[in-house]
Formats: C-alpha cells, sequence, structure tokens
C-alpha cells in the first residue's frame, strides 16, 4: 500500500478543504484550491526544466506566498527542497548553493543579485518572484502560470529526501541537515499532538521560511489544513495587531522576540483570547520571560528543546508549575539517553551529553559523512542515537534539564551563529595574530557575537575598525557586537582555546 506523505495530504486539502483559507500574507489569500493549484504548477515547471526527482532546488527568498508555493512545489516534484537563511553573506549563500548542487534556484528580487554567478551557471532554473533592478531570473508569476495543475510524476517514497537545511556557510564548508519525506512526515505528527495543532489552527509566522523553527509549525499546520498567515518580518506591535485582528491560535517564535512582545508598550491594550498553544524555541527561554508569558498569555507557553538533526522535547503548560527549569519530555515514540565522558550511559541523576533515538532523525548530514559519523552514537544494541553536544540531566520524573550547551555555538535572535565562520574572517586580516569569538548576553537579541583579538606585533588596527572590517564581510546575525583587544588568549596544553574560561566573566554580570 502507497504511503501517503505531505505532499499527497496537500492534494486532497485542496479537494476537500477548497475554499478554506491556507495562505493569508499582505498582499493576498489563497484558499486551498489556489495553493493546491499554484504548487502545483510549481512542480510541474520544474518536472519540464529536469529539475525534480532528487534534483536539489536553492530558495532564497522572503517570507512571501511565492516562497510557500515553491516550498510545496518543488516537495511534490520530489525535488530536494534548500531553503537557505537570507540573513548570510553572499560568500555564504554560494557555499551552501554549491554544496547542495542546486540546478534550479528560486529567488526574491531583495535577494537575486546575492546569488552568485557561479551558482547561477550551474542551475537549469532561474527564477525570481517580484520586481527590482537587480532580477535576472525569470519572472516567477509568468513562469509559474506557463505550467498546468495536473499532478504529475511518479509517486513519492518515503526514503526519498525531502529537504537540506543548512546549518551554517561562511567558511566554505556548510553542513546540510538532510531529511526524507518520511522523516518529516513523522516529525510533523507527533509536533501536531505535542504542540496541539488542529484543522482550524490559524498558525502566525514571524520567522523566517528557511528556519526549521517555522517549520515546526508550519508543517503541522499544512498537514491538518489550517491556515498560514505569514508575516514579512517580525515587528511586534504588527504581532500583536494580527493576533487580534485574525484571531490567532498559534505561533512559534523565539525567545528574544517573545520578550520585545511583553515589553511593548502596548501590549495590554490588544486582545489575545484567541490564542491556544504558543511555542518558544532556538534559545533557552530565560525564567522571567517564561513566567511573564504564563501571566499574560491564558494558554501559557510550550517551549521546546532540540535539534534540526532531530532531537525534540516539549514541556507542556500543564507540567511547567513546578518545573520551570526544565525542557520537559521527548515526543512519544522518541527515547532520551545521557553519556558520561567515556560514551556510557550516566548514572540516574548524573549530567553528560544528551543524545536521543528518533524515527524523525537526519538521514545524514549532505556530502558530509565524516560528520555524520561524529554525531552517531551507537548503543549496546547497534541502535544509531543522535548526539546533541549539550550537557543535561533527566530527574526522576524523566523531565531533561539543560545543565550546559553546545560550547561554541552562539544564538543570536533565534538564529545559530557559528563562532568558527567569524574567526575563519577575522584570521584573514593581515593585523590579527590569535582571536576567539564567543557569545556574550544581549538585551535585544539574547546573545551576540564578541571577539577577542590579539595583534600581530607592530599592527595598525585598533579594535573599532578592525570590527568595522569584518563586520562588512559577515551576514546580519553574524556582525560583532564588539572587539576586545587581548596580549594572550589561554590555551590548554594541546593548544586548544579555553573558551569557557573567556566567556566566564561575560555569563556572571549582565552585558
Amino acid at each position: 500500500m502507497q504511503q501517503l506523505l505531505l505532499p499527497d495530504i496537500l492534494r486532497l486539502h485542496g479537494r476537500w478543504r477548497a475554499r478554506h483559507a491556507a495562505l493569508v500574507t499582505d498582499e493576498e489569500t489563497l484558499d486551498w484550491a489556489t495553493l493546491d493549484r499554484r504548487s502545483e504548477q510549481v512542480a510541474n515547471g520544474l518536472r519540464a526544466s529536469g529539475c525534480a526527482d532528487g534534483a536539489r532546488v536553492g530558495i532564497v527568498m522572503n517570507n512571501s506566498a511565492p516562497t510557500v508555493e515553491v516550498l510545496l512545489g518543488a516537495m511534490k516534484a520530489g525535488a530536494i527542497v534548500a531553503p537557505l537563511n537570507t540573513s548570510m553573506t553572499g560568500d555564504a549563500i554560494a557555499a551552501m548553493l554549491r554544496d547542495a548542487g542546486a540546478t534550479a534556484i528560486f529567488t526574491t528580487a531583495e535577494h537575486d543579485g546575492r546569488v552568485s554567478a557561479e551558482a547561477l551557471a550551474q542551475a537549469k532554473l532561474h527564477v525570481t518572484a517580484g520586481v527590482g533592478e537587480s532580477a535576472r531570473g525569470l519572472s516567477y508569476a509568468s513562469w509559474r502560470q506557463e505550467w498546468c495543475a495536473e499532478p504529475a510524476g511518479a509517486p513519492l517514497d518515503g526514503d526519498d529526501v525531502c529537504n537540506i537545511i543548512y546549518s551554517s556557510g561562511t567558511t566554505g564548508q556548510p553542513k546540510g541537515i538532510a531529511h526524507t519525506h518520511g522523516a518529516r512526515l513523522g516529525w510533523t505528527h507527533d509536533l501536531a499532538h505535542a504542540l496541539r495543532y488542529h484543522s482550524d489552527a490559524r498558525l502566525l509566522i514571524a520567522t523566517g521560511l528557511y528556519s526549521n523553527i517555522t517549520w515546526a509549525g508550519m508543517l503541522p499546520t499544512l498537514m491538518l489544513g489550517g491556515t498560514l498567515f505569514v508575516r514579512k518580518v517580525f515587528d511586534a506591535a504588527d504581532v500583536l495587531a494580527t493576533i487580534a485582528r485574525e484571531r490567532i491560535t498559534h505561533t512559534s517564535m523565539v525567545p528574544v522576540q517573545f520578550q520585545r512582545l511583553i515589553a511593548h508598550p502596548e501590549f495590554d491594550h490588544h486582545d489575545r483570547s484567541s490564542m491556544q498553544a504558543m511555542m518558544c524555541c532556538g534559545a533557552p527561554l530565560p525564567l522571567q520571560v517564561k513566567r511573564k508569558l504564563f501571566e499574560t498569555f491564558r494558554c501559557g507557553i510550550i517551549e521546546l528543546y532540540g535539534s534540526t538533526e532531530g532531537i525534540v522535547t516539549t514541556l507542556a503548560p500543564e507540567e511547567a508549575c513546578d518545573r520551570m527549569t526544565s525542557v520537559g519530555k521527548p515526543l512519544p515514540g522518541e527515547d532520551l539517553a545521557i553519556l558520561d565522558d567515556a560514551n556510557q550511559r550516566a548514572a540516574p541523576g548524573a549530567a553528560g551529553e544528551i543524545v536521543a533515538l528518533s524515527h524523525f532523525a537526519m538521514c545524514g548530514y549532505w556530502n558530509n559523512p565524516a560528520a555524520t559519523a561524529e554525531a552517531i552514537w551507537v548503543d549496546e544494541g547497534g541502535r544509531r542515537w543522535l548526539r546533541s553536544g549539550d550537557i543535561g540531566r533527566l530527574d526522576e520524573e524523566g523531565f531533561l534539564y539543560i545543565t550546559d550547551r553546545k560550547k561554541d555555538m552562539i544564538i543570536s535572535g533565534g538564529q545559530n551563529v557559528y563562532p568558527a565562520d567569524i574567526e575563519a574572517v577575522l584570521v584573514r586580516h593581515g593585523d590579527v595574530l590569535d582571536c576567539a569569538v564567543l557569545g556574550v548576553p544581549s538585551e535585544r537579541w539574547g546573545e551576540a557575537p564578541l571577539a577577542l583579538v590579539v595583534l600581530r606585533e607592530g599592527a595598525d588596527a585598533d579594535a573599532g575598525s578592525l570590527r568595522e572590517w569584518a563586520n562588512a564581510q559577515l551576514g546580519k546575525q553574524q556582525r560583532l557586537s564588539l572587539i576586545e583587544l587581548r596580549e594572550t588568549l589561554p590555551r590548554n596544553a594541546n593548544g586548544k582555546l579555553l573558551k569557557r574560561e573567556l566567556r566566564a566573566p561575560y555569563w556572571h554580570t549582565k552585558a
């Protein structure tokens, strides 16, 4: 019997929920029949261009209706969607497109000029949505309308790869996290239950459509035939007004967005009674913010901990009262374990590395078998568990608590920022002898990158000019908040930077 996957379910919504609103943006509202038809046209256009059935589709697009249409259309065509973080540099985008081997590239006009000539040269198809002087591709609206809306092609298999979500890219060695259609369906089903979605859900999206955080709300809403309300960017006043005007029932945001929401001077003047479930993830939710959310929203907050690779725990509102600092329990069908320093199961209650066994785990890092192998722990029965790199403990009831986090990764505005990428830029400056980048507290972003730099003898650069030089080459989320000059940086006997020692003073006091 053929398994029904997400693209099949979307087609059924186009028939059985035809007049129900599927997608609402500032520009237009699409019912399910229209979204199904447009995404089918995208699928047939990809097939006609030889960009279906395992071909990679690079997506460099702002939040918009065409972006959703392309994402869904590429999935229907059996192509592998690679949505890219639009805040990354042109070099990073080029590296990710090259790694994916994208043969179709879709852009919005604002980002079209950031796609390299090299990437376009390897592509069979380049389509641009919107109007702009830099637009070089075919007009999206005209291109899509050339194709019929009848489903075509062979049925998808659950083992076919669905997507590549990139975690980084500045160094030219991006890591693309690949999932199969079967894994994505399982993940979507489990999240729909844990995050309380239903067929009348009205989801507000104020994070990038390239982000797995967004997909954690988007895919359950689509699977159940609900309605997406897609905002171009996050603006606290706009979010509050949209919740009240559109009777929003669900949203998924990062901590800094919730912080800005409750701090807005008009917060108490907007009706929030329609909200049924809110999910927060991407970074630890500050305790005072979590408490405030429980005080001001009847639904409370569902905190989610996890990774794009395939680890998820959630803390339900009913379970949060006596354990506000926990991140909850794994989803049904998922297992967790804690490993000690010897890669053995830790004693009950002891802290160690968090590993997970799940049916929705990634199938691997794209084109990177070495990194895939490093991300796996094999247990005594030969089962393959995903490593998190995070340190945590389980209490006697099985609730997970994070006691330390990935040593180097910075989470700024809900986006993963990798210090190695920034360090690779800094060391290209002729005056830099050594450097270390770490995350420090930021009222605005949650965390912000700080660079500690050792200059070469006789160097002319100062901290201000060096920061300006580096930020001109870094992506928006990567930009340095500050550079401090040091005489030396501490290293162990093997020459490894002691980043925990460097980080400690900044986290002992609020920056």
